[in-house]
């Protein structure tokens, strides 16, 4: 897809068909983008959860207990380990959220680029979660997104509201 146009047509879907799988090789190609995703020093500080596991599923469900998000047939999920992230030694400053943030947004946008339907979720019951995921004391979870294809007859918005450009633009 034309890189402007993906950008206009990706939006945050809250609509999966529970009995449609994404194919592996589908999938592979999207954690691929966020795998070549830049972060700060090359240290790349994360690994990616694919969950499929009905069993799994089921458990992140509590974390997370909107009931579109259980029509998901899979959930990726990025943690992060903070003891292998660049530490900016002026302040102190660890570049985790920002790595995984910009890894994030290459899954959105590969997806919406393979036809898969995504949905940034930052709002989830992080100590079950970790409970969960079995996490180590420097992995962090900031995000996950559902991927699934979206049931049938669902029509995205296709409306952006965003603030003007002269609104957010200053010229030095």
């Amino acid at each position: 897809m034309e890189f402007s146009n993906l950008i206009l047509s990706r939006e945050s879907i809250r609509n999966y068909d529970p009995a449609r799988q994404v194919p592996k090789e589908t999938l592979l190609k999207i954690v691929d983008a966020a795998h070549l995703a830049p972060s700060a020093v090359n240290y790349q500080p994360w690994r990616f959860l694919i969950i499929s596991s009905k069993e799994i599923l089921q458990k992140l469900h509590k974390c997370y207990g909107r009931e579109w998000f259980q029509d998901a047939p899979h959930v990726l999920i990025i943690v992060g380990d903070k003891s292998k992230s660049w530490i900016r030694s002026s302040d102190g400053y660890c570049s985790i959220e920002t790595d995984l943030a910009i890894a994030m947004t290459h899954i959105l946008l590969a997806a919406e680029n393979e036809g898969v339907a995504s949905c940034w979720i930052s709002n989830f019951n992080l100590k079950l979660l970790r409970e969960i995921l079995d996490l180590g004391k420097d992995e962090r979870v900031y995000s996950m997104t559902p991927l699934g294809y979206p049931k049938p007859g669902f029509h995205k918005k296709g409306i952006k509201e965003r603030k003007e450009l002269k609104d957010i633009i200053e010229w030095l």
